[in-house]
This record gives structure tokens, C-alpha cells and sequence, in this order.
């Protein structure tokens, strides 16, 4: 049966906990993993813990990592994220950028030395929540992707996030990796034996394949979004670009083409980007927001081609998916259950989850 919200969240804290995290980080953490499990982005929740296991025992993550800023002005931050996993510093340099976007009406900071910081979302959901437009983005750790005609990896997920607050309390929220699909839902299927769907990813000399295990273990790659040149894949590659150089040119953290990707004595050294806009410095206040319902309300009212399934806008999904897993419980598969229970009796952590 589905654990509930509370207990789904708690057994991610005890683990941290466990495994050497400050109360405060752990809090923080868990959060944002249970966020993205109590959303549907199970990609990026409880299912990253035997990753970051990997990452805490390999000594490529400090759990003790407190981030700190190294360079500001009025509209910047430089965070310096100390060699952690990346919930902790993405929020700490999310939230310097809201304070300075409200009060110089936009604002950037980014982060290197970081990790893995989970669903891009939760961020940008940060700076919609106070009522201003936020962007987000991320470098990978894992080389995966090829770019457009090329049969070496070179690239990540490389997700980016927008989000805009509304009148009508619902933000649009896109969350997306510049890949078909996240690497950590091909990797859901490799936990419960299940095939790739077509399109996610190509074997090692670019054929279609539905071996999870491809592009992980087996020389293979992730599409880029597109899935070929001939539907377009060298947009998400240009993304993918993009990311990369707002969030590792930009901070200074280790390009993922480096030979010394995730292999410097700082950790992972995955660089982050953040971005805060007040729209009151070009609006009346309340009129951006206003404009922003309107124009979602019309989209959804568009005619659908199947009654059964209306025209959503981005972030529609999450709500629907929290609200019933608030009601009904987070779904955790088997395999995935069986490496978590693992995991929390190595950390001497209460296992909450049955």
C-alpha cells in the first residue's frame, strides 16, 4: 500500500540523517525529494537515494556541505554549493535571488561545487509563489546524450524550468529535461524490469532500442528531444547547449565535455543557474498576473480531440498527481523498495515505509 506524504517524507529524512546530514539540510532535502514524488516526478525523488548513496560513499558528496556566496552585487549571487548534494545551495541561491529581484525588480545566482538538486520545479515554483516569474537550469553529472549525427556521448539531461504566477492561484509550471525523457525514468523501468518505450533511447552504434540498460551500461545514449534529426532532435541539443552555458559557463563549474567532469576534488562540481523577475516593474501590479490566468484558461478551453483527455497547460499534471497522492499515498515499486529498505538499515535509519 502507498505511504503517506508524512511517512514517505520522514523515511527520506531518516536516511539523510542517518547518513551524517544536518538536521536543517536534512529537512530541506527531504522536502524537496518528497516534493517531486508527491508530484509525479518520480525521477527525481526517493528513487535518486541509492545514486546519492553512491555519490556520500564514494566520497563524491559531503553531506556536510553548507553553501555560502563568494561574489554578489544587487541583482547576482556566485554560490559556492562546498562539495554537497544540490537541494540545499539550489534553494539557498533560489531564495537570494527572490530577495534581490524584489527589491531590484530581477535577479540571477548560480551555483558551482554542487550536485544533483532533484526536480528544477520546485525552484522555480519558489519564485511563482511570491509572484514573480522564475527560471531554472541545471549541468548533468551523467554523460549520456550524443549530439545531433554524432555517436559519442557529450551531454546530459540538462533540465530546465519556467514558472509564472497567475490570479487564479494556479502557476504554470514546465519542468523538462532537454532529453526525451529524464535519464531517472529510464531508470524506473531498469528497477522494475520493464522495456524503454520507443523513442528514449539508441543502442551504441545509434540504433532505436528499449534496453533500459543501454544508454547506462551498455555504450548506448538518450535521445535528445526530438528522438532523430528528422524529427528534430537538434532542438533539444541547442537546449542542451544552452544549459550548459548558463549554468557552467556562467558559474564556473566544471564543463560536462572536461575531462575532469565530476572528478575534481570539489565533488560533482555541477553548476546551476537561477533566474528571478518581478513583473511589477513592467505592470501594474496584478496585471501580469491577471493577463497569465486569462491566456491559461483559454488554452485549457481548448476542444480536445478525445473528451476523455482536456487540453492541460504545463504544471496541471503535478496538481492533479498531488492532490490524489495526498489522498491516496506515494507509489513506490517494488525493486526501488527493496534498494530503499537496504539503504536505511546500512544507515541505521527507522524503516517507515510498510
Amino acid at each position: 500500500m502507498p505511504a503517506t506524504y508524512a511517512d514517505h517524507r520522514a523515511q527520506l529524512k531518516a536516511i539523510l540523517l542517518g547518513w551524517g546530514m544536518p538536521e536543517e539540510n536534512a529537512e530541506t532535502t527531504a522536502e524537496i525529494l518528497a516534493w517531486s514524488d508527491l508530484h509525479g516526478v518520480d525521477s527525481h525523488g526517493i528513487s535518486m537515494l541509492p545514486a546519492y548513496d553512491g555519490l556520500r560513499g564514494n566520497g563524491r558528496a559531503r553531506m556536510d556541505a553548507q553553501p555560502r556566496i563568494l561574489r554578489e552585487t544587487a541583482v547576482s549571487a556566485l554560490v559556492d554549493g562546498g562539495g554537497g548534494l544540490g537541494h540545499v545551495p539550489a534553494k539557498f541561491a533560489m531564495a537570494a535571488a527572490i530577495r534581490k529581484a524584489k527589491a531590484a525588480g530581477m535577479a540571477i545566482a548560480v551555483v558551482k561545487h554542487s550536485a544533483h538538486f532533484g526536480a528544477a520545479g520546485y525552484y522555480t515554483l519558489m519564485a511563482a509563489e511570491r509572484g514573480l516569474i522564475g527560471m531554472a537550469c541545471t549541468s548533468a553529472s551523467g554523460i549520456q546524450v550524443a549530439p545531433t549525427f554524432g555517436k559519442q556521448a557529450r551531454l546530459g539531461t540538462d533540465p530546465w524550468s519556467f514558472a509564472a504566477p497567475s490570479a487564479d492561484g494556479v502557476p504554470f509550471l514546465l519542468d523538462m529535461a532537454t532529453t526525451t525523457v529524464a535519464a531517472g525514468r529510464v531508470r524506473n523501468k531498469a528497477n522494475e524490469g520493464l522495456p524503454a518505450p520507443d523513442g528514449w533511447v539508441l543502442d551504441r552504434d545509434g540504433n532505436p532500442s528499449n534496453d533500459p540498460l543501454v544508454a547506462r551500461e551498455k555504450g548506448g545514449f538518450l535521445t535528445s528531444l526530438g528522438g532523430s534529426p528528422e524529427n528534430s532532435s537538434y532542438k533539444g541539443y541547442g537546449l542542451a547547449v544552452m544549459v550548459n552555458i548558463l549554468a557552467s559557463c556562467l558559474s564556473g563549474a566544471t564543463l560536462i565535455t572536461d575531462p575532469m567532469h565530476t572528478k575534481k576534488p570539489v565533488g560533482q562540481d555541477i553548476g546551476h543557474f537561477f533566474m528571478a523577475i518581478d513583473p511589477d516593474i513592467f505592470r501594474e501590479t496584478g496585471d501580469f498576473q491577471a493577463d497569465v490566468a486569462v491566456f491559461m484558461t483559454s488554452l485549457r478551453g481548448t476542444v480536445p480531440v478525445d473528451p476523455a483527455r482536456p487540453v492541460m497547460v504545463a504544471g496541471d499534471p503535478q496538481w492533479r498527481c498531488a492532490e490524489r497522492r495526498m489522498a491516496e499515498g506515494i507509489p513506490v515499486g517494488a525493486g526501488l523498495l527493496k534498494q530503499v529498505r537496504e539503504i536505511a538499515r546500512a544507515a541505521a535509519a527507522s524503516w517507515l515505509l510498510d
